[in-house]
């Protein structure tokens, strides 16, 4: 008998990408005070923001000038959190970021680890919602994770540049 997550790891190639449920979302945003204004990783089903970026239309095409919201695809978790991590960097925007946790692999320690302003590790597995926005069937095989990135204001940048 095959675990759920090898089950898992075989639906992942046909299919990964599933929505936030948005009281999730909210209760993030409020705990942090991030305010996200663009989620790019969404579908016209399952958005958690008004403004939205699809597959079709891929973030990757964009420079993210807004704070942003992403749940990644499972797999192209490294791709993405590249992309947001550089986005950050570049635009100093905030990102929040909700993913699944596996803080051995080369992004956590790369993008993640001593890296984030925040991480948050979702307390259960999440009842992700399908492309039609309904709750899936079964919760997530893995652990999740939400990772901030905050973009700095004036006084943490002048506190950087003091010694």
């Amino acid at each position: 008998m095959k675990t759920r997550s090898v089950q898992h790891l075989q639906r992942i190639n046909i299919q990964d990408e599933y929505g936030t449920p948005k009281e999730l979302f909210v209760d993030i945003c409020k705990k942090y005070d991030i305010w996200p204004q663009i989620d790019i990783c969404a579908s016209n089903t399952n958005h958690v923001l008004p403004n939205y970026i699809t597959k079709e239309q891929n973030c990757f095409n964009y420079s993210l000038t807004k704070d942003f919201f992403m749940n990644p695809p499972y797999s192209k978790v490294s791709e993405f959190m590249k992309f947001a991590y550089e986005q950050h960097q570049q635009h100093n925007v905030s990102c929040l970021i909700l993913t699944y946790s596996k803080t051995g692999t080369r992004w956590w320690h790369k993008y993640v680890q001593e890296i984030a302003d925040h991480i948050d590790f979702q307390k259960g597995r999440i009842s992700f919602l399908d492309g039609n926005g309904n709750p899936t069937k079964h919760c997530a095989p893995y652990d999740s994770v939400w990772i901030i990135y905050k973009k700095k204001i004036f006084q943490d940048l002048f506190s950087e540049n003091k010694d």
